[in-house]
């Protein structure tokens, strides 16, 4: 049975896509021959997910230890509050982005989730004293909205952000 050309173009995006996962930098002749694809038939899927909003943005994997800082998480439940607009405005605003710029904290991951905690919060920062002070500018500019704050530091990523680390066989001696 023939597949649709709606089916056939879905399962093309998710071989482009999970070729450009393993390296987005990787040169697009290479990534269109992994996927059986011309040169200008992997450049049109591209700008086609993009388009689409299906990819939206591209970065690189770096080892924070290796330019001075430490990774952490902070887990953030919230009471049952009813969140005013205000308050979503400020979380998504990029302004935002400018006064923890000034902290020398840089937010790698920040998502509203479903589960024991509402929303988390991965970032770097030099050291656990730079990440407890992010942690209080989170509970002064949403006051009375935050019940529970975790903070965790991260000792060895294995994978991030889909890539494995060429480093993971240090977890070895920290286990």
């Amino acid at each position: 049975m023939v597949k649709s050309s709606r089916e056939q173009m879905e399962q093309d995006e998710k071989k482009l896509l999970s070729e450009l996962v393993k390296n987005s930098k990787e040169n697009l002749d290479r990534i269109a021959k992994q996927c059986g694809f011309s040169t200008q038939k992997a450049w049109r899927i591209i700008k086609q997910l993009e388009a689409k909003g299906l990819i939206w943005g591209y970065t690189a994997v770096f080892d924070e230890e290796k330019l001075g800082l430490k990774h952490y998480m902070i887990m953030i439940k919230r009471n049952q509050k009813n969140v005013d607009e205000n308050i979503v405005e400020t979380i998504i605003s990029p302004k935002w982005d400018d006064i923890i710029k000034e902290m020398k904290i840089t937010i790698e991951t920040s998502c509203y989730t479903h589960g024991c905690y509402d929303w988390v919060i991965m970032f770097t920062a030099e050291n656990i004293m730079q990440a407890k002070k992010f942690s209080q500018l989170l509970s002064k500019r949403y006051p009375g909205l935050i019940q529970e704050m975790q903070i965790l530091q991260t000792l060895k990523c294995i994978r991030k952000q889909y890539v494995l680390n060429p480093e993971r066989t240090a977890l070895k001696k920290l286990v």
